[in-house]
C-alpha cells in the first residue's frame, strides 16, 4: 500500500511594497529596513515642524517615498509612528541605570559614559534638531509620551546616578544638593543640545565635525569632574567646621 507524504507550504508574511520614485521616473523597490527609516526620518521631520495632531500620515509616506500600508506595517498606526519617532534611540537616548553599578569604573569612567550618552547624538546633525523640536512641540501640545519618557526613563536614570554619586560622596542617604548635582552634571550635555542654534551663530566650530563633538564632550566631563569634587570638599569643610 503506497503512503501519500502531503508537503505543507508555509507562506510567509510579505513586507509591503516599498517605492521611491526615481528623477526619470522609474521607480524602485526599498528593503524593509530602509523604508521604515524613510518613515522615521520622514516623520520626525513633519511632526516637529507642524505637531502631531496637523500630520497626516499620507504627507508622511509622500515625503518618505514610500507606500502608505509601511505605515500600519511598520508602527500599526499614526500613533504608533508618533511614538517611535520620539523614542528614536539615534536622537532620544535613554540613559542606562546601569552605566552608574559598574563598582570597579573610576568617575571619569561613569561621567563619561553619561555625557556622550546625550552628546553623541548631536552627530545625527538635522536629525537631531528636529529632535529637540519635536520635544518642545510635545510639551507645549502633549500627547502624554512627554510624561511616560520622565517616569519610564528619566526620573530611573536620575536616582541611580543619586545612588552612585552618594557613594562617591561617602554618605549613606541623599539630600537636596545630591539631587541638584546629579541633576547640574545632566545639565551640562543638555544645554548644550537645547543650545545648537546659539552655538552655530557663535561658534559653529564647536560642533561642526564628530572629533569637535567629542572634544566638548570631554570638556563637560572635565566640568562635571570638577562640580563633584567641589561638592565633595564643600562637604568635607562643612563636616569639620
Amino acid at each position: 500500500m503506497k503512503t501519500s507524504t502531503h508537503k505543507k507550504v508555509v507562506k510567509q508574511q510579505v513586507q509591503p511594497e516599498s517605492q521611491l520614485a526615481t528623477a526619470d521616473g522609474k521607480i524602485l523597490r526599498v528593503d524593509g529596513l530602509e523604508a521604515r527609516t524613510r518613515l522615521l526620518d520622514a516623520a520626525l521631520k513633519l511632526f516637529a515642524e507642524s505637531g502631531y495632531a496637523k500630520t497626516s500620515t499620507r504627507e508622511i509616506a509622500k515625503a518618505a517615498n514610500v507606500n502608505i500600508s509601511a505605515i500600519s506595517y511598520y508602527f500599526a498606526d499614526k500613533a504608533g509612528l508618533y511614538r517611535a519617532v520620539f523614542n528614536d534611540p539615534r536622537t532620544n537616548p535613554n540613559v542606562d541605570p546601569a552605566i552608574f553599578e559598574q563598582e570597579d569604573a573610576d568617575l571619569r569612567t561613569i561621567l563619561t559614559a553619561l555625557i556622550c550618552t546625550f552628546i553623541d547624538s548631536l552627530k545625527q546633525g538635522e536629525l537631531m534638531e528636529s529632535c529637540m523640536k519635536l520635544h518642545f512641540r510635545e510639551m507645549l501640545e502633549p500627547t502624554g509620551l512627554w510624561v511616560e519618557e520622565i517616569d519610564t526613563a528619566i526620573k530611573p536614570s536620575h536616582l541611580a546616578m543619586v545612588k552612585f554619586l552618594c557613594r562617591y560622596l561617602g554618605i549613606s542617604k541623599a539630600d537636596d544638593d545630591v539631587h541638584r548635582l546629579a541633576i547640574s552634571i545632566t545639565g551640562l550635555a543638555i544645554s548644550l543640545l537645547i543650545s545648537v542654534d546659539v552655538i552655530q551663530a557663535i561658534r559653529p566650530a564647536l560642533i561642526a565635525k564628530p572629533k569637535a563633538i567629542d572634544t566638548y564632550a570631554s570638556r563637560l566631563v572635565d566640568y562635571a569632574l570638577a562640580m563633584c569634587e567641589d561638592e565633595k570638599r564643600r562637604r568635607h569643610i562643612v563636616n569639620i567646621y
